[in-house]
């Protein structure tokens, strides 16, 4: 790609007056009891684009999850745990509604702060809208049970929320992952307090405050601060009674412990290092673009990312050569264009994190494509890495074994099927697999061989509401998504009635 200095100026111009055009009308803070709180220390919102700050956003402390926590449960007693599902289905649909008549705007937050295409951004944006109705229409379902007891046994089971929970979700879908949170939360009937991530708050502040007059004051809360600080205190708090957790393994299992201590059960959607296998038979037209789509979307910023190509190794040179031309296909630009197709990453932070393992698997491995930045000066100031390929990969590299969260593919060969499912379930991790095959009875001997949680045949995606979300292994447990969800914001009770009185 070629640029210069104008096209530079032009786009760094063009995203201040975005800044501008997204922060005019709203203040950013911590949304506590219905109300947003914008004193205190502040961290900017960096654009990853060109390297500068959107709007400065205060950081919460543990004080401020004392008090986050404390009107969550006064809301949760005063009237929140009296409201039947029917009203609360109707508030998320409200709410939905809210968001879609902001749409736009939120999309424009999600992609000025992640530096996500504005494709993407719109699309993810939507997703949380679908999730949100979801969760409005299912909540309306909620039943009991009742199970045979006896001629003098009536035995049946209700389910109730847990009162006040928790939820901290990541930087890379920051709407959408606080949607899958706070759907199936507020719809099973709790009070919510939510930490969004440090890097990427904008949208989800937005959204809290988009709620104002229908959820009750301090239903739901959102509190931005440092994971090490506001993170921990809600992961520790002895009044949050479940917590929800989506990022990195190391943190989640910093979570458990913390909720191990008052024996407080989480939800942990964690790491991933996720195969495709591609069998002989595979359309190669298909496979490959649903492995690119896999790692390449999102910049590959994606927990379930396709990052191991696994190929049979009579198509695996066809398979590569056209892999390598869809990689360098994509457009690396201005994430504000439509025709951008890859963004930047969404931080310094990050970008050093991926450049380093680049430098790793071109000490291992066979570099293919791409494997540093654009050459377009226009993009000089943000965060980007060209899609990158590796060949040659075994197992036992580094860049095969370890998540690295970035536009970075590995490919490797097997021969026989055992070899293959082998390779794919050698990983501590088990969030998503792939497979490439037209033959629906390989589909379905595959799938229940690999150990993982999210199984995609022949596509990536997509990720829809109606299906639980979740990994084995160091991919953490529990769901989101999916009824499965709902489930895991309720506890159930049983209730025995003894009919059997003596003095009747």
């Amino acid at each position: 790609m070629s640029g210069s200095h104008s096209d530079d100026r032009a786009i760094a111009e063009r995203h201040r007056s975005k800044h501008r055009e997204a922060t005019a009308d709203v203040e950013f803070g911590a949304w506590i009891d219905g109300e947003l709180l914008t004193d205190g220390p502040t961290r900017g919102a960096e654009d990853p684009v060109i390297g500068r700050f959107i709007v400065e956003v205060p950081q919460c402390d543990a004080a401020d999850v004392d008090a986050a926590v404390e009107a969550a449960w006064d809301a949760f007693d005063r009237e929140w745990d009296g409201r039947g599902a029917r009203d609360r289905s109707a508030r998320l649909f409200d709410w939905a509604e809210a968001l879609e008549e902001h749409k736009e705007e939120l999309t424009l937050l999600e992609c000025l702060d992640c530096g996500k295409p504005i494709s993407q951004a719109r699309g993810e944006v939507e997703g949380a809208i679908d999730t949100i109705e979801f969760y409005a229409s299912v909540c309306r379902a909620e039943r009991g049970s009742e199970i045979p007891g006896g001629e003098d046994l009536h035995l049946y089971t209700t389910r109730e929320p847990y009162g006040v929970v928790g939820g901290i979700v990541p930087w890379n879908y920051p709407l959408w992952a606080a949607a899958w949170k706070l759907g199936p939360a507020l719809a099973a009937g709790n009070a919510c307090v939510l930490k969004p991530a440090s890097d990427t708050p904008l949208s989800t502040i937005r959204a809290a405050q988009l709620s104002e007059g229908i959820f009750p004051d301090g239903v739901l809360n959102v509190l931005p601060g440092a994971g090490s600080e506001v993170g921990q205190a809600l992961a520790e708090h002895d009044d949050v009674r479940k917590v929800s957790f989506t990022g990195s393994t190391d943190v989640g299992s910093g979570v458990m412990r913390a909720a191990a201590d008052r024996v407080a059960p989480v939800t942990l959607e964690l790491g991933g290092k996720s195969p495709f296998i591609v069998f002989p038979d595979a359309d190669l037209g298909k496979v490959v673009q649903a492995v690119a789509d896999g790692i390449f979307y999102s910049t590959g910023e994606i927990c379930d990312a396709f990052s191991r190509a696994i190929v049979h190794e009579s198509v695996v040179d066809e398979f590569t050569d056209r892999f390598v031309e869809t990689a360098e296909s994509y457009v690396l630009g201005d994430p504000l264009s439509e025709e951008t197709t890859m963004g930047p990453l969404t931080s310094e932070r990050q970008f050093e994190t991926v450049m380093d393992y680049v430098r790793t698997g071109k000490s291992e491995a066979e570099l293919l494509c791409g494997g540093g930045t654009p050459d377009d000066p226009a993009l000089a100031d943000g965060w980007y890495v060209e899609p990158t390929v590796f060949g040659g990969v075994t197992n036992e590299m580094t860049v095969a074994r370890e998540e690295i969260f970035g536009p970075v593919q590995t490919i490797q060969t097997f021969e026989e099927y055992e070899e293959a499912i082998e390779l794919a379930n050698d990983t501590p991790y088990g969030l998503a697999a792939g497979i490439g095959t037209e033959r629906t009875s390989l589909v379905h001997r595959t799938a229940d061989d690999l150990d993982a949680g999210l199984v995609y045949v022949n596509a990536y995606g997509p990720i829809i509401p109606e299906a639980p979300y979740g990994g084995f292994k160091q991919s953490g447990f529990g769901k989101d998504l999916g009824l499965e969800a709902l489930e895991h914001y309720q506890r159930t009770k049983s209730v025995y009635v003894n009919l059997d009185d003596p003095e009747l």
